[in-house]
């Protein structure tokens, strides 16, 4: 089966026309997110939501992956703080957010869930902006699914639609050789394996990495590998074939290129699932993180996506 590539039906801002418009936009004031952030907790069916915020304004709500904690948008919350108040959340498992046990309370409906409780209290019956990266990405995909009642925008970094990450574990053999760390934390003794030194090793400052240790030491391994082992394909991997439930609000996708985790293949023909406008931005030279690798132009394109006017 060929696919033809979505680009030509999407709305393509290139890197020139949206660092143009980020000119136009008011830069971050200075602020020291790890201090400056206020924190606070909400309840998801019994279980705490832990969140960091800045700034007022607008809902944002920031939805990290694996492994990272709240603090992975520090970048993006000092500059959108002076528009918006964002909001960083420890999906559940994580830091300082309550950590159920059993692989069932990872379920992707229970995530949603929490995003659900965050914006509910939050944005105080108001749609909110959804943003997400990785694991964060894939809640926020089946949250703007879910509950269009309640996003205003999505905005998903290195995490494709969950049907072009379906379609290509079915049919790209370059794409399933690249997902057998997935498989392996879909073991039932992969967590043994994982040190916060060694989850942490990626972080390229020193007093950050201190930070994602302390955070990964308050987490429980357990429970973030449970994200793999209830929600993530597994072999013999088949497409997702069920009713496609078209996501309404305008989308922001940001990849970088040199992710070896989930291929730009899985871009491919975004637009069918989608009812409004669709924006891509490839960053060549990046790989997965890069909401920290590209911290400065990811968080300048956003700022300029977030002033396009809506469909």
């Amino acid at each position: 089966m060929t696919r033809r590539s979505s680009f030509g039906r999407s709305s393509l801002v290139g890197f020139a026309a949206a660092l143009a418009l980020s000119l136009a936009i008011p830069r971050a004031v200075s602020a020291d997110v790890w201090t400056d952030a206020k924190h606070g907790t909400v309840d998801s069916g019994g279980v705490k939501i832990h969140y960091a915020t800045m700034g007022s304004g607008p809902v944002v709500v920031m939805i990290h992956g694996f492994p990272d904690f709240w603090y992975s948008w520090r970048a993006q919350m000092a500059a959108l703080a002076s528009r918006y108040q964002v909001v960083a959340i420890d999906q559940r498992g994580y830091n300082l957010s309550d950590k159920p046990a059993g692989q069932a309370q990872y379920d992707m409906s229970l995530l949603v869930g929490d995003v659900r409780a965050v914006v509910q209290q939050l944005a105080k019956g108001q749609k909110a902006i959804i943003v997400g990266h990785d694991w964060g990405g894939f809640v926020a995909w089946n949250f703007a699914m879910r509950h269009p009642e309640l996003t205003e925008r999505l905005i998903v970094l290195n995490l494709p639609h969950p049907r072009g990450v379906a379609y290509e574990l079915t049919h790209n053999p370059e794409q399933q050789k690249n997902s057998a760390y997935a498989r392996r934390f879909q073991e039932p003794d992969a967590a043994k394996t994982l040190t916060a030194e060694g989850l942490a090793k990626r972080v390229a400052d020193a007093k950050d990495r201190e930070h994602y240790i302390e955070a990964f030491k308050r987490s429980d391994f357990e429970a973030m590998l449970n994200y793999y082992k209830q929600n993530y394909p597994k072999a013999p991997y088949t497409e997702d074939t069920s009713p496609v439930v078209k996501v309404k609000a305008p989308v922001l996708l940001v990849h970088g290129l040199n992710d070896t985790a989930l291929l730009p293949g899985m871009l491919n023909n975004t637009w069918q699932w989608l009812d409004n406008t669709l924006t891509l931005v490839t960053i060549p030279g990046v790989g997965h993180f890069v909401q920290n690798d590209a911290p400065d132009l990811v968080s300048s394109t956003i700022s300029s996506w977030l002033q396009l006017p809506l469909k």
